[in-house]
């Protein structure tokens, strides 16, 4: 018997079938995926009061709640417009009205990401912000709910990762082949979620030039994606898209890197400091 055989054997009875929905009011059904919204929004909100209290910054408290709640907005319908064309466009068009069904799960952080940028320019160009001083004071934040949102993709199982023999595999009763797999929805928590958020909180802590948190967030989360990709199944209907090891998540994080990266040099040199530069 192979060892992810014996795996499975030993840890079926260890992790048994969490219910999508968290409660019931009579014709109301409460999914743990809009929990998880609501802990991300409100756990984003406070962590905004403290933050604008605590350091220089143009973002005052008052202005918290607004800002959570364009890049919420956006991160949602940018999350769900980007699964559906990402991956899985030929659903969305046969049935399109599934679009709206969040709780079923399918978001693209990807998507998401776009969204959230677009909310962020919009409350930016309404109350005459520099762009980026919003990004950089929502960065750590959007960390926020996307510990919650993958905790919600674990109880929602989905996302999981490929079969492995390590004594932490969890079998999922969803699973059609029953194996212990890699619980990369909770390696994604702990890393885009736990260690990005104390990453940018520690590095905001001091001043930092115009744009260099948002550079420091798009490297950070786009390496932590792409080495999670490794252990992480590929999405059903596309696989592998690079030889035999090449994600779409990967493909799409490469990108978020480069331009991390470009940002955070742009800063450093003043670029989005321009009465710094003339200085």
């Amino acid at each position: 018997m192979c060892k992810i055989e014996k795996t499975r054997i030993k840890l079926m009875n260890l992790f048994p079938f969490i219910d999508p929905v968290a409660f019931e009011i009579g014709p109301l059904r409460v999914h743990w995926y809009g929990l998880a919204y609501l802990a991300g929004l409100f756990g984003a909100v406070l962590l905004g009061k403290y933050r604008a209290d605590q350091m220089k910054s143009p973002i005052s408290r008052e202005m918290v709640t607004d800002i959570v709640v364009h890049v919420a907005f956006g991160a949602i319908i940018g999350g769900r417009l980007g699964y559906a064309l990402f991956y899985d466009l030929d659903h969305m068009l046969a049935s399109p009205l599934d679009i709206v069904k969040i709780w079923e799960g399918g978001m693209s952080f990807h998507g998401g990401l776009a969204g959230s940028l677009f909310g962020t320019w919009l409350y930016a160009h309404r109350k005459g912000l520099a762009f980026f001083q919003v990004t950089d004071f929502a960065a750590p934040l959007v960390a926020v709910g996307l510990f919650f949102g993958r905790i919600a993709n674990f109880i929602n199982q989905e996302l999981w990762g490929r079969p492995t023999d390590l004594p932490w595999g969890v079998v999922f009763p969803l699973d059609p082949i029953q194996l212990a797999r890699h619980p990369s929805q909770l390696y994604e928590a702990a890393l885009e979620g736990l260690l990005l958020f104390t990453i940018l909180w520690l590095y905001s802590r001091e001043p930092r030039k115009v744009g260099a948190v948002s550079g420091v967030f798009l490297v950070c989360y786009g390496t932590f994606r792409f080495l999670v990709e490794f252990v992480r199944e590929p999405d059903v209907g596309i696989g592998f898209i690079i030889a035999s090891w090449g994600t779409m998540g990967q493909l799409l994080s490469i990108p978020l890197i480069l331009a991390g990266i470009a940002i955070w040099i742009a800063s450093n040199r003043n670029y989005f400091n321009p009465k710094e530069t003339n200085a």
